[in-house]
C-alpha cells in the first residue's frame, strides 16, 4: 500500500505520524512524506519516510496514487496552514479515492464537534492505529483473491 503523510509549517505532526507508523508497517508498504514546504518535508524524511517530495504538484500527483492519506484536517481545506496549502492541494487530497485519516486540530479554523478533547499524541496514536488496521484489512482482502 502507498501511505501518504501530508504536513506543512515545521512538519511536526507528519514527523510524529511517520516515527510511530514506520516500525509497524511491513516492507511491502511505502510511506511517502509530502510537505507543503521544504522544512516540513525534511523533518518527515528524518522521521523515516521511504520517499518524499515538496510542493503543490508533488501533492497532486501522489494524492492520485495513494491508498491512504494522513494529516491534520487542514489538508482538505484551501489556504490552511497560513496559506501554505493551496486550493489545488486541498482539492487533490479531497478528491483522491484514497482513504483519509485526518487529525482534528483547531488551528485551521475548522472545528469538529462531538470529538473528545484528547491530546495531540493520543490523536496521533489513534490515527496510526487506524492506518495499521486499514493496511491489515487490505492485506486480508488481497490474500483471499
Amino acid at each position: 500500500m502507498i501511505i501518504m503523510v501530508v504536513d506543512g509549517q515545521g512538519g511536526g505532526i507528519g514527523k510524529s505520524i511517520i516515527e510511530k507508523l514506520k516500525p509497524l508497517l511491513g516492507p511491502e508498504n511505502q510511506l511517502i512524506a509530502l510537505g507543503t514546504n521544504s522544512i516540513a518535508t525534511a523533518n518527515m524524511i528524518k522521521a523515516g519516510a521511504d520517499k518524499a517530495a515538496t510542493g503543490e504538484n508533488a501533492i497532486k500527483v501522489n494524492a492520485a496514487r495513494a491508498d491512504i492519506i494522513m494529516g491534520s484536517i487542514g489538508i482538505i481545506s484551501s489556504n490552511a496552514m497560513f496559506g501554505e496549502l493551496s486550493h489545488k492541494m486541498a482539492r487533490a487530497i479531497s478528491e483522491s479515492p484514497a482513504e483519509k485519516i485526518l487529525i482534528p486540530i483547531k488551528r485551521c479554523g475548522i472545528y469538529v464537534v462531538g470529538m473528545s478533547s484528547d491530546s495531540m499524541p493520543k490523536m496521533i496514536d489513534e490515527a496510526v492505529d487506524t492506518c495499521v488496521d486499514m493496511v491489515k484489512r487490505s492485506k486480508k482482502s488481497c490474500d483471499t483473491l
